[in-house]
């Protein structure tokens, strides 16, 4: 969005969406896990603040999921939409049915499209229904269908020492083979962002989710989305989190 008026930023949006089309040209399976759909909502139906309650936010994304997944069909991609709630992960059933689903869409070269399940999950009851914030719930999608990466696109270049928007000494840390106490420590529960929900002690949280299961993580700045293919060129671009699979996991 952009951070004077909260208006979805359709310029990035776009570029988003022929990056990811893309990747399916070169025949790689794509998942994306989007938070927009509360600000896409907001924005068709004219509501230019964020919503204050939770029957606005649940309203916003039910309008808004289905804004944002039209925008695929510009550049010839199918996009499914998969709406996942925490029920859905702790329940063994529920959770083989969608992981079943997952691999089926992507055979069929569909683009899913995860969001938190907006319109009955709820944070009032904390740990029962909500996974939170969207950086753990991408983890767990990536630890769900067995991906081998997990990038996750924030407002800074990737894991710092300390928040070097308030010190400037703070130290790029490029590479983290395993995710240690040290490391956590580095982690800040704050985010400048108008319409995300988790800073950088969510993404650290999302890394253990995902290295555990078996998938590199990266994070990095998605000011320019092309950034995603740098990554899948193998450049350097961000903080790579090695992944180092836990058999307790």
């Amino acid at each position: 969005t952009h951070p004077q008026t909260g208006e979805m930023n359709l310029m990035k949006i776009e570029k988003l969406i022929r990056v990811i089309s893309d990747l399916r040209g070169e025949g790689r399976d794509v998942v994306l896990v989007s938070s927009g759909a509360i600000a896409a909502g907001r924005q068709a139906l004219g509501h230019h603040r964020r919503p204050d309650t939770l029957a606005e936010k649940q309203a916003f994304a039910a309008v808004g999921q289905a804004r944002l997944m039209k925008l695929f069909a510009e550049y010839n991609q199918t996009a499914a939409q998969i709406l996942l709630t925490k029920d859905t992960m702790i329940n063994d059933s529920s959770r083989y049915n969608a992981q079943n689903t997952f691999d089926e869409l992507l055979n069929l070269g569909a683009i899913p499209i995860v969001n938190e399940n907006d319109t009955v999950s709820t944070s009032e009851i904390p740990y029962v229904d909500s996974f939170g914030d969207n950086d753990r719930l991408s983890a767990i999608v990536a630890a769900l269908i067995g991906a081998d990466l997990l990038i996750l696109l924030s407002d800074i270049d990737g894991l710092y020492s300390d928040d070097p928007r308030s010190n400037p000494d703070a130290r790029f840390v490029s590479l983290v083979p395993e995710i240690t106490p040290e490391f956590l420590d580095m982690g800040k529960s704050t985010s400048s962002s108008d319409v995300g929900t988790g800073g950088m002690s969510a993404k650290l949280v999302a890394a253990r989710i995902a290295t555990d299961s078996g998938a590199d993580m990266v994070i990095a700045n998605g000011d320019q989305v092309e950034v995603i293919l740098d990554i899948m060129a193998g450049k350097e671009k961000g903080t790579l989190f090695l992944a180092h699979p836990n058999l307790d996991f």
